[in-house]
């Protein structure tokens, strides 16, 4: 009896599981190098949450308020260069957020804010937190806020709408995008399209080769020419480039109030800040009738930057302007050469054309002399007073904070009298890192969980928020985020019961008289113990330093009060000459161009 043969075994392959829109989204944000995302659940957006639970690699912090979601996301994408993500539910949740992610957007930042969204069946039919157009709607809300804003209409397009909005933050002029994503779709099934970003977002280096051989040569020609660095510098990774164009060329350089350390400020060429708290140097030179050329770079040349755009900004020669928005330039002051490209790669052909020019014999360098040191440092005069005096001048407190602060701190001011101190007297030196929002938008309470955020991206690095007490109270109950995760930021708060810029500037314009700018001290170092965070006073001279130390070598969550004489006036001259002139029936000055 011949035996049946044996059935051949065959190997059955299940067809690939498909991603749910949930998981491709974490899927698109791992291959950004995104390692950590910010927010607060809501029931919408608990399928999002849950597919967080199940991925390792990208590690959930929980904020105690949407703002400060935002916020991290904004300190972190500054830290990292990569996407700062914010994953928020529908309604309230997305409209807490709009402070964050306006500020994200004026200081160019790809953040990606994600909102749930009620599901499609309850459209129109009144749900709690409808956030469509039957509702409050989020898209809308968020379109003037952010390069894109849009909602997912149907799983099957996820991956394009991904892949539009990773584009928009990351590429050109960067900034925040926004998806809506209802609550019925992020569990669903998606086209498995998961393309890496080499694929579907362009990394470009673009200049204008004509614009930079006339740059280069209106360089080389300038009899007096001087540098205004802006925050592009900074955020584009341009900070060498600059200084080896400045050493080249022994051209001295300011910068912008946002624009801090983008050039070394212990180097003989820096003339410091202009602008809002300026140096005396820098405006002695900058509004000079000699300086017959200047190269604005990663500027919109706005108001806290101009003076209020003052008139003698403008150079007697060529006015050159370098940014990757073309829509800046010009805005302002005319401009005789526009250079429209990304900052590092202009700056290197602007150099390389130089070296052609000088190779060919083509032109020579004007000869200009290496400027004295400044034996005040570019910075006003601090009145005598006993040196042990209590309360101390905030001055004193600052300088004496610059030489506790090491050298390769990220350093995040908020809005406030502390920040015009910093900006002033603070050195932007080596490796030091200043990031701030006071420029165009000026959010109070940014640095309290943008710090959060940028520690997270630079784990490494020591990093210090420097705080006045009115932005702590908006947003100071993010430490508690940082307890709760250990994230080990230092604060240093100053504790003065005022808003104290608003303070100052209504004495200087209304003969003296203020209103609404006081309230009750608050119990910092109270709130700091009851958020588990340690906690020091600095209230005498010679006290920051220590405390530094020993804060640093904590590596806990910190909060430094600091109390300090809060009648001494900042620096805001400027600013209130500006208003003046705005608030004025006839001005002719804002017409000036």
């Amino acid at each position: 009896m011949s035996s049946m043969p044996l059935p051949i075994k065959q190997s059955v392959h299940a067809p690939e599981r498909s991603r749910t829109v949930a998981e491709l989204l974490l899927d698109y944000l791992k291959a950004e190098g995104v390692d950590h995302v910010f927010g607060i659940p809501g029931g919408p957006a608990t399928p999002l949450y849950d597919a967080l639970l199940r991925e390792p690699a990208i590690r959930t912090i929980a904020t105690r308020h949407e703002a400060g979601a935002a916020f991290m996301a904004s300190g972190y994408a500054r830290m990292t260069g990569r996407l700062g993500t914010a994953i928020l539910t529908t309604g309230p949740g997305a409209t807490n957020a709009l402070t964050g992610i306006a500020a994200a957007k004026m200081d160019s930042l790809p953040v990606l804010c994600i909102t749930a969204q009620i599901a499609t069946l309850t459209f129109g039919k009144g749900s709690l937190q409808d956030s469509t157009v039957d509702g409050i709607d989020t898209v809308d809300i968020f379109r003037p806020a952010t390069k894109y804003s849009a909602m997912l209409a149907n799983p099957k397009n996820f991956p394009s709408l991904i892949r539009r909005a990773i584009r928009e933050a990351m590429t050109g002029r960067r900034g925040p995008v926004h998806l809506s994503l209802p609550t019925d779709f992020l569990n669903r099934p998606c086209a498995q399209e998961m393309l890496p970003p080499k694929l579907y977002r362009p990394t470009s280096y673009l200049f204008d080769r004509e614009a930079v051989k006339r740059a280069a040569l209106a360089l080389l020609e300038a009899k007096n020419p001087a540098i205004f660095a802006g925050h592009g510098v900074n955020i584009g990774d341009a900070k060498e480039e600059l200084l080896a164009l400045a050493v080249r060329l022994k051209i001295v350089a300011a910068t912008t109030p946002k624009g801090k350390g983008a050039f070394p400020e212990d180097h003989p060429l820096s003339l410091r800040i202009f602008g809002q708290a300026s140096s005396p140097s820098a405006e002695a030179r900058l509004l000079s009738e000699k300086t017959d050329l200047l190269f604005a770079i990663g500027t919109s040349l706005h108001e806290i930057s101009t003076q209020g755009w003052e008139k003698r900004l403008a150079p007697s020669g060529d006015f050159l302007h370098l940014d990757i928005d073309p829509t800046v330039i010009g805005r302002n002051y005319p401009v005789s050469i526009p250079l429209v490209g990304d900052i590092k790669t202009t700056l290197r052909e602007i150099l390389f054309e130089i070296d052609r020019l000088l190779a060919r014999g083509e032109a020579t360098i004007h000869q200009r002399c290496m400027p004295a040191p400044d034996p005040k440092g570019g910075t006003l005069p601090i009145p005598t007073s006993d040196v042990d005096e209590i309360p101390m001048r905030p001055q004193q407190f600052i300088q004496e904070l610059d030489e506790a602060l090491p050298d390769d701190a990220a350093i995040f001011l908020d809005v406030g009298n502390h920040a015009l101190w910093a900006i002033h007297y603070l050195e932007a030196r080596k490796t030091r890192t200043f990031i701030h929002n006071w420029g165009e938008f000026a959010a109070m309470g940014t640095a309290v969980g943008g710090a959060i955020g940028g520690k997270l991206g630079a784990p490494e690095r020591p990093v210090i928020a420097i705080c006045g007490d009115g932005g702590f109270a908006m947003t100071g109950m993010e430490v508690l985020t940082a307890t709760t995760y250990n994230i080990p930021v230092i604060w240093i708060v100053f504790n003065d019961g005022r808003f104290n810029t608003v303070h100052h500037g209504m004495q200087m314009q209304y003969e003296g008289r203020t209103n609404a700018t006081e309230f009750r001290q608050i119990d910092i170092i109270g709130i700091a113990r009851a958020l588990g965070a340690r906690a020091e006073t600095v209230c005498a001279p010679g006290q920051i330093s220590s405390a530094m130390r020993s804060a640093i070598a904590a590596n806990v969550p910190t909060i430094i009060e600091v109390l300090v004489d809060r009648d001494e006036p900042p620096p805001i001259r400027s600013r209130v000459e500006s208003l003046n002139r705005f608030f004025a029936e006839a001005n002719e000055d804002l017409c000036q161009f």
